[in-house]
């Protein structure tokens, strides 16, 4: 299988960093191909200009190489921390770029975009790892989870991708190198169960 994993974190030795790390090596164990984009270390460009939002074209190579990999990906891994209730801004403006009309989704022949979508993309699995500083209990209470809903609902749905799965670490600060290395093997579980050893 051919798997897309995008890592939205500006520090190269981040925790998410070696989340990131640690779901291309399982993949990679496990014989599956891995296309996995560092938009920080890629210097990707998260704003989108005016004229790509009129036409949806665009003349940036690296936005079209990633468009053309995210077609043909049979699962999607994101990796990044919980940042205001939101992914941070390049990991947005990599959504903004990157899931267009007519690459993630479409609408039904005479439909100005006003009606229901209809998802585009091969891959029927999306997972996300995220981290946090944030207590559970004040993220659901207080906050209602809204990543959840973001990738869950707004994202992968949106595009055809109905089997989710989502894990938050956390507390980040202040966390050990023992539970960081439990976390880990969490991540290590969560894509063995996802994108198992090729037979």
């Amino acid at each position: 299988m051919k798997i897309s994993v995008i890592l939205g974190h500006p520090y190269k030795d981040s925790f998410n960093a070696a989340i990131a790390e640690t779901v291309v090596t399982t993949l990679k164990d496990n014989g599956h191909m891995v296309m996995f984009h560092d938009l920080a270390q890629e210097n990707f460009d998260p704003v989108i200009p005016a004229s790509e939002l009129a036409d949806d074209s665009t003349e940036d190579l690296l936005v079209l190489t990633h468009q053309k990999e995210i077609k043909t990906a049979d699962g999607i891994i994101i990796v990044h921390p919980n940042w205001w209730g939101q992914p941070p801004a390049i990991l947005k403006g990599w959504v903004d770029r990157i899931l267009r009309e007519n690459i993630a989704y479409t609408f039904p022949e005479g439909d100005d975009g006003g009606g229901l979508p209809i998802g585009l993309l091969k891959a029927k699995t999306g997972l996300v790892f995220n981290t946090s500083n944030t207590p559970k209990d004040r993220e659901d209470i207080v906050f209602g989870d809204p990543l959840h809903r973001i990738w869950k609902d707004c994202i992968f749905d949106f595009c055809g991708v109905k089997e989710f799965d989502r894990t938050m670490f956390r507390i980040i600060a202040g966390s050990t190198s023992d539970e960081r290395k439990q976390w880990l093997e969490e991540v290590h579980r969560m894509v063995n169960q996802y994108f198992p050893l090729k037979e």
